[in-house]
């Protein structure tokens, strides 16, 4: 498994989720992308995005200066049945 780190601070809606959705086709299935954002709106954009993909995303940090996400790229036949 690797992980990916995409740093979109300081970056407003709706460039992170534009700019998570670029970086989620080269992620392979089982590999995870770590996204770090300081938009507000993000934590509705992306997850939105990640249902839309059929991954799956967990907030792991969210405090006034930051949120954290941590995407985990399923495959096409799990985000299929999911």
């Amino acid at each position: 498994m690797t992980t990916t780190k995409l740093d979109l601070t300081g970056l407003k809606c709706p460039l992170p989720a534009l700019k998570t959705r670029k970086a989620l086709k080269s992620v392979k299935a089982g590999d995870f992308l770590e996204v770090h954002c300081t938009d507000p709106l993000s934590v509705i954009d992306i997850p939105n995005l990640i249902r839309e993909t059929g991954d799956k995303v967990e907030i792991t940090e969210r405090n006034d200066n930051r949120i954290v996400f941590l995407i985990e790229k399923m495959d096409e036949k799990s985000s299929l049945h999911a």
